[in-house]
């Protein structure tokens, strides 16, 4: 009886592992180096088809081409253009009903005749959706019945027994990833955009979180007048525990800021601390930010100034809220 692979204990040669790993990356680049002349005419109707869809991007596949085209699928949706991925066996068995004619769809599969994929082919092209096929053999059933075949053959897989998918699996996610570049910049996409559909990852929350989600307001926000005590300020900074107060004018303009640094300051000078005015001590205009403005920029000022904390002011230079480092670090900005 063979014994399983798990019963060797196997000392592999350091410089041969490397020259493997290389050999790999080597074949792989080779293989996305041979798409970029297949960039052509039936590249940019598949485009244009995906464009002008009113519906959305159906992708499909078997086996590793499923793994491929769900990230596709993905990368699409993330990127301006609707899509989502229905597995072939799955389409047979109900699925097809996610997919109308008002639909594109690409079907992938390396040989061009994944049987899943040509049993569902003429329900798709009696229900009219344009077909996009992406494959290794140009001459293949799906090939041929596509609307645009887009070419990913490769000329050797990574695998050195030629079996498993690596190069061609990499060659057709780059050209998926053509595909979506391709349609994001046609679109228009922006950041924002982008930021939209990833709400909960760290560019969402740097393009979409504003001052007005984050700032300390009402009650909340510490301020003091210009004739109040060194101490009534150190009481109002406690209380709100900002480690700051504004210092207003009787309309609510801000006149000026006083921090923890400042304190530090003061006591070093040797100032009574129970006498001192708050007007005589504050940082006069101070660091402020605007409420409408990204809170990523706050976090730029406060970089930029080495400052922990600002204060929020409308257009009238009146307080409206007060925002620190520590919001900033609790919404995952910085």
């Amino acid at each position: 009886m063979r014994p399983a692979l798990n019963d060797h204990a196997f000392h592999a040669d350091p410089a041969a592992l490397r020259s493997s790993g290389l050999r790999v990356l080597e074949i792989e680049r080779d293989a996305v180096a041979q798409l970029l002349p297949r960039i052509d005419e039936a590249f940019t109707r598949a485009c244009t088809l995906m464009l002008q869809c009113p519906g959305r991007v159906v992708v499909t596949g078997m086996g590793k081409s499923g793994h491929v085209g769900r990230k596709i699928a993905a990368t699409l949706a993330s990127t301006g253009t609707p899509a989502f991925f229905v597995h072939p066996g799955e389409a047979s068995h109900g699925d097809l009903g996610m997919i109308t004619r008002q639909d594109v769809v690409i079907a992938i599969s390396n040989s061009g005749e994944t049987a899943e994929i040509l049993t569902i082919l003429p329900l798709i092209k009696r229900m009219g959706a344009p077909l996009i096929a992406m494959t290794g053999r140009p001459g293949s059933s799906l090939a041929s019945s596509a609307e645009v075949h887009l070419d990913v053959s490769v000329a050797q897989e990574a695998c050195p027994l030629n079996l498993a998918p690596t190069a061609s699996t990499t060659a057709t996610l780059a050209m998926g990833d053509a595909l979506a570049v391709a349609l994001l910049e046609a679109r228009g996409f922006t950041q924002e955009d982008f930021a939209l559909s990833h709400p909960g990852g760290a560019l969402g929350r740097k393009l979409l979180l504003k001052i007005s989600d984050l700032m300390h307001s009402g009650e909340r926000m510490p301020a003091v007048g210009p004739d109040a005590s060194l101490s009534e300020a150190l009481l109002e900074m406690t209380r709100k525990g900002l480690g700051m107060t504004a210092v207003l004018d009787a309309q609510g303009h801000a006149l000026g800021i006083f921090t923890d640094g400042d304190l530090r300051r003061v006591i070093d000078s040797g100032i009574d601390v129970r006498s001192a005015r708050i007007a005589d001590v504050m940082t006069r205009g101070g660091r402020s930010i605007g409420a409408g403005q990204l809170a990523v920029e706050a976090v730029n000022l406060m970089d930029r100034h080495k400052i922990t904390v600002l204060m929020v002011l409308d257009e009238q230079h009146r307080l409206v809220g007060a925002i620190h480092m520590h919001d900033l670090l609790r919404a995952g900005v910085v």
